[in-house]
């Protein structure tokens, strides 16, 4: 399903499924054509395509290295999304991206990854203590908005008590479903888009590198995607990046300009709460 039908109401949240283990892959979405939904769908494909590089595996390995990496691998494909790529598939025409376009992009994008970060780890963090028991039915919702003022800096707009359940407004708490998996491809997928880049010897700054039509960046991603579950993720993640271990520095090469601008713009002010 890619279009919403006209005589039923369906649900339209976007996903991908693995329906048979081998080739039977799909996608259910209401796709509108938006620049934010070219990027869903690309976010989709990504889990598609990894179905697609591991089938071969036994059934119990068919999965992503961890549940960051599945995640991780269409957000990789997005970064590769520059100016210079649209204009070369014809959305856009071409043009020479100035400071200020370069600077707009990337706050753009930190607003929706960096502003993340914190999120991503409370909700989490939030649970884990229930489950624990560090955190009981008598204390859920202080506890939720004492994770979100010290991890985000937010406070709540009116009076809230323990006869209220904030954290319950977010699905994937009231569904039970893990969060970590959203943090860690966040990390991934920098790191992934700078080893890729490198694999594929582009030059210049890596907020500008896209991979389109290398055959050996592509080739790196599906030896690290056919490995499914198969292995621990270290392995899988050394098979892509030569790294071991997480590194959050890719974040930090990728927003360099931002970063650059931002230590101006608050040159001589005390940022925090």
């Amino acid at each position: 399903m890619l279009t919403q039908p006209r005589d039923r109401d369906v649900q339209c949240h976007a996903s991908a499924w693995h329906m048979d283990g081998k080739e039977d892959v799909r996608i259910k979405m209401c796709i509108r054509p938006t620049y934010e939904e070219l990027r869903t769908i690309y976010h989709e494909l990504g889990h598609v395509y990894y179905y697609l590089w591991y089938k071969d595996q036994p059934y119990m390995f068919q999965g992503g290295a961890h549940d960051g990496f599945h995640e991780a691998v269409g957000d990789t494909v997005n970064l590769s999304m520059t100016p210079a790529y649209l204009a070369k598939i014809g959305l856009v025409p071409a043009t020479q991206a100035s400071d200020k376009v370069v600077i707009n992009e990337q706050m753009q994008m930190a607003l929706q990854k960096i502003a993340f970060l914190p999120f991503g780890k409370l909700i989490d963090e939030w649970r884990w203590k229930v489950f624990s028991g560090e955190i009981t039915p008598e204390n859920y919702n202080e506890a939720w908005w004492e994770l979100r003022e010290k991890y985000q800096g937010v406070s709540p707009p009116v009076p809230r008590s323990e006869a209220d359940f904030d954290p319950g407004a977010k699905y994937h708490v009231a569904a039970n479903v893990p969060y970590t998996r959203y943090f860690l491809a966040t990390i991934l997928q920098f790191q992934f888009h700078r080893a890729l880049c490198r694999a594929a010897g582009v030059p210049g700054p890596l907020h500008r590198c896209s991979i389109y039509g290398n055959a050996e960046a592509g080739r790196r991603l599906a030896a690290m995607m056919e490995m499914g579950s198969s292995r621990p993720w270290p392995q899988a993640l050394e098979v892509l990046t030569g790294q071991r271990q997480m590194d959050a520095t890719a974040m930090l090469d990728y927003y360099a300009p931002l970063a650059t601008w931002l230590n101006q713009q608050n040159a001589g002010h005390t940022c925090g709460w």
